[in-house]
């Protein structure tokens, strides 16, 4: 069964940061592209940012391009989503997706919180 736990949100600061980390296990990790979405209150859920396990490539939504880093850890099935100076609109529920030509999988998200 595969399973994916997000950890590392909570409340920052406008100008901080936060490292999020999603562990997956059940899977073969490095058959997977690893991606980080997020969902603000009333509005859909967004992509943020990616990392492609065919050739190591990272893909980034424009609204955080030059503050957040996608990064994996292949010896501990994690994918780490350093971010920041983060904003008021960064706050939102971040879900971690493991993707791959078969399947499709969610974690249960963790919450971010920027104080202004």
């Amino acid at each position: 069964q595969v399973q994916l736990v997000e950890s590392g949100g909570g409340l920052v600061q406008a100008g901080g940061s936060l490292r999020l980390s999603c562990t997956a296990s059940g899977l073969t990790f490095n058959q997977y592209t690893i991606a980080w979405f997020r969902q603000a209150p009333g509005k859909e859920r967004e992509f943020v940012a990616s990392h492609v396990h065919k050739d190591g490539s990272s893909y980034y939504a424009d609204s955080v391009k030059g503050r957040f880093t996608i990064s994996r850890d292949i010896a501990k099935n994690t994918v780490h989503l350093q971010m920041n100076n983060l904003k008021v609109e960064d706050a939102a529920v971040y879900y971690c997706n493991a993707n791959s030509d078969y399947d499709n999988n969610w974690g249960q998200g963790t919450q971010v919180t920027v104080s202004s």
